[in-house]
């Protein structure tokens, strides 16, 4: 079997615009998993999320990664690896952010439950349903965070320079949203620790992907796909570029594979 491990992102990949899977590419999921093919589902999404996407096949039968690889919770080893920011550096971040703009919209999660300094509509920038919970600063920076996350007027670039040497800093939605991770958490790192459990070769995984946080993955992996709504980066590191996340590109691919 040529590819015996499938990683498949989630947003601007296997979803649609409309944040679902479409038949076809179900389809070619379950094909490629009845042929023994493994699937890990690697995502900037805590677990709840995915919870909602993904139908309950899917969900009992792969690995995922959550949070960019801060979190990982895999179905064929068993293995459950968190990689938080120590409360430390988790304070140190907070209180930069507000001491550079009070009123910034900033949010943290810990394991699948999101907190937040005050009240916010999250629902159009972050795409999700619900908002988090409130909680004082001094509870925020007690936290070891598995991602932290703001949006609206910081200087992002000065922020980067301050605290990339420390954290994984990922800008994305067209530069609207700032996620922070541990500097070990990666999507690459997640998909790196699976294999060598599964005793897979990175050079027999096929990866699809669209966005920055992908950019590891098709790095590390033997056959990356780009999306073509994917950014350019991607598309120049690709082995192939597959059509958009609206035009079934995922199972367009996994059906030359069958």
């Amino acid at each position: 079997m040529k590819y015996p491990l499938i990683v498949l992102d989630l947003d601007g990949t296997l979803l649609n615009s409309d944040k679902q899977i479409t038949e076809r590419n179900y389809n070619a999921i379950i094909a490629c998993s009845k042929q023994g093919i493994k699937f890990i589902f690697a995502t900037a999404r805590p677990p709840r999320a995915v919870r909602t996407f993904l139908q309950d096949e899917l969900l009992s039968m792969g690995s995922f990664i959550y949070y960019n690889g801060a979190y990982i919770s895999c179905n064929y080893t068993g293995i459950h690896h968190h990689e938080p920011i120590e409360s430390l550096l988790t304070s140190e971040v907070l209180d930069y952010c507000l001491n550079c703009n009070p009123e910034l919209d900033l949010s943290i999660e810990v394991m699948d439950e999101w907190m937040s300094l005050r009240e916010y509509d999250y629902t159009t920038l972050m795409k999700v349903k619900g908002n988090p919970i409130v909680k004082s600063l001094a509870e925020l920076k007690s936290y070891k965070a598995t991602k932290i996350l703001f949006s609206g007027n910081i200087d992002t670039n000065s922020f980067i320079e301050k605290f990339e040497a420390k954290l994984n800093i990922l800008v994305t939605d067209k530069g609207k949203l700032v996620q922070i991770s541990s500097i070990k958490a990666s999507k690459e790192n997640a998909v790196a620790i699976l294999c060598k459990r599964l005793n897979i070769s990175l050079d027999n995984v096929m990866v699809f992907g669209d966005d920055f946080n992908d950019v590891g993955l098709f790095r590390i992996c033997g056959w990356p796909v780009a999306m073509a709504n994917a950014i350019e980066e991607l598309k120049e590191l690709s082995k192939d570029i597959s059509e958009t996340n609206d035009n079934d590109g995922v199972a367009k691919i996994l059906e030359k594979i069958l």
